[in-house]
């Protein structure tokens, strides 16, 4: 069929990896790709990718018997989309590298993924000089880098892959605080992006506006996939702007996009304008926005949002339902999917909900969310046996995820496992944050754990053990993690209690548990971070702390208060 056709499909059998997904783009002169500065076809993106694809094999060649691993530390820019192509063309791997890791995780990442050769910017670069790893750089935007890609333009367009070979490295932290590096084939993701087509209704005229950064499962998984496997037009912007994201999908004409809950959080932050209707927006998929803020999105922008659930390591466990109460994921996507008492192994008995949707037998009820035949999809973490034993037991795959399934069988998610901290769709280490707080010379003890957000997901707490609370200076403080190089821009914590003797176990352990429990609700000094950016504290009043709760009822979340 003519490439140029906007709205009808061009005529493919489905395909088996992304590499045969990218060579059906041949010809087609449908947009492909565009950002504010310029466009693409697809056409166009396939010559790209495939000029990336052969610098990157000759690269590589001269590291022989070495992981073919490329490391992309980048916002989201065309350079990116490239690289993510040329890696499925030429059969080796991209490892997604998170800028906002401190330096320490981030060069533990790139030793862990064996990355051989990163491509970066020139900022980019600066960091990683600093590191101590043994990685050949490309800085994009060097003249070096533009004649090295026009030295390997017109290379003979061919794929070296199958549905077996490795495509992505996708990090996620863990339960110890170590970094774990999703692995993802060319075959599962493409399975994952014909079932995302098929969920959310990706179509050939399609405009997707990619704000979620493309180091992560949500951008790849649920936009970039798809969108290739039907010929849809991606469009970039470098990072997620609430003030920027209409004037965005205006201009590009976008009519789907993804999200995480306290992104959209943000958004609906925004002062409401008469015209915020007047776009052409469609569909959104995300995960962990409140119930209000879907509701006040779908009013605001007339746009409908599909609620997911899932993660870079497992396949979809839940299947969307149109009758779900507010705050439930769907129904589980088949019979293995329950929920598990991790002590007995059995399957946990239903919820019972009071009429705010409050769960009246938590202790019973909530349980980890194990999928009985997930061990079909998951395709383990790279070179950490432990991390995948840990997620393999008993046959089950083990999602790290607390929930809930109501009397209908519909099914909640209740929090994470362990010392995860789920923080803007992102898992974030307890152990590295407790790492950093307990330098200060006058923390004696310290916890970090994750509270519920009164919007969406989780926020980071901190309790400190300090000899006197009431001379505590909470703007030395804030200072001292301002200077911290090694704790992520979302590692700072937004809420921290102040005590002269915190609560411990019988092995001298911070009992976090009840602390978690707490919360706020304490006669304890408690902070919490006033702006955004650089950390600053106000000490809370009684006030300030039923203020806080009533945050939650004003968003639909009061369940977690």
């Amino acid at each position: 069929m003519d490439g140029q056709a906007g709205s009808v499909p061009i005529a493919h059998p489905t395909r088996d990896c992304i590499a045969a997904l990218l060579l059906d783009r041949r010809g087609d002169t449908r947009p492909g790709l565009r950002s504010r500065e310029r466009s693409w076809s697809w056409d166009q993106v396939v010559a790209e990718s495939a000029a990336r694809g052969a610098l990157g094999t000759a690269l590589l060649a001269d590291r022989p018997g070495a992981p073919p691993h490329i490391g992309v530390l980048l916002p989201n820019v065309a350079e990116f989309v490239f690289w993510l192509g040329g890696a499925a063309l030429a059969g080796v791997t991209v490892v997604g590298l998170n800028p906002t890791r401190g330096p320490a995780d981030l060069a533990a990442e790139i030793r862990l993924a064996d990355c051989q050769l990163i491509v970066t910017d020139t900022a980019g670069a600066e960091r990683l000089h600093a590191l101590d790893i043994d990685t050949e750089l490309l800085v994009i935007d060097s003249p070096a880098y533009a004649a090295a890609v026009d030295r390997h333009r017109g290379t003979p367009l061919h794929a070296e892959a199958g549905p077996d070979t490795l495509l992505l490295l996708l990090f996620t932290s863990g339960t110890t605080g170590a970094a774990k590096a999703v692995r993802c084939s060319q075959g599962r993701l493409a399975r994952i992006a014909y079932a995302a087509v098929d969920k959310y209704g990706h179509r050939r005229d399609d405009v997707e506006y990619c704000s979620m950064p493309l180091f992560h499962g949500n951008a790849i998984m649920a936009l970039w996939a798809p969108a290739l496997a039907v010929g849809a037009t991606v469009c970039l912007a470098p990072t997620f702007s609430a003030s920027q994201f209409l004037p965005d999908v205006r201009y590009f004409g976008a009519t789907f996009f993804t999200y995480v809950g306290k992104a959209l959080g943000y958004l609906m932050t925004t002062p409401e304008l008469p015209d915020d209707a007047d776009n052409p927006l469609q569909r959104g998929f995300g995960t962990e926005a409140s119930p209000d803020d879907q509701a006040e999105f779908r009013r605001r922008f007339g746009a409908e949002l599909f609620e997911g659930y899932g993660s870079s390591e497992g396949g979809g466990a839940v299947t969307l339902a149109p009758d779900a109460p507010p705050g439930a994921l769907g129904r589980p996507a088949h019979d293995g999917v329950a929920i598990v008492d991790p002590m007995t192994l059995k399957d946990c008995p239903a919820a019972v909900l009071d009429a705010g949707g409050r769960v009246l037998n938590p202790d019973a009820a909530v349980g980890e969310i194990v999928d009985k035949f997930g061990t079909r999809t998951f395709e383990g973490y790279y070179n950490n046996d432990e991390a995948n034993a840990e997620r393999i037991r008993h046959g089950w795959y083990w999602t790290g995820d607390l929930g809930y399934l109501d009397e209908a069988g519909f099914i909640y998610f209740a929090g994470r496992r362990g010392d995860w901290i789920r923080v803007d769709g992102e898992n974030i280490s307890a152990l590295t944050i407790e790492h950093v707080l307990r330098r200060h010379p006058l923390v004696i003890a310290a916890a970090a754990f994750g509270v519920p957000d009164p919007r969406s997901g989780d926020q980071v707490m901190a309790a400190l053990e300090v000899a006197r609370p009431d001379q505590f200076d909470a703007a030395e403080f804030a200072a001292f993690l301002a200077a911290q190089h090694d704790l992520g821009t979302k590692g700072a914590p937004r809420l921290l209690r102040v005590s002269a003797d915190l609560p411990v176990t019988g092995s001298n352990k911070v009992l976090k548990r009840e602390l978690q429990q707490q919360r706020w609700h304490t006669t304890e000094s408690v902070y919490r971070w006033a702006g955004r950016g650089t950390p600053e504290y106000r000490l809370l009043s009684r006030a300030d702390r039923t203020a806080l709760d009533r945050e939650f009822a004003v968003y639909g979340r009061e369940r977690h208060v």
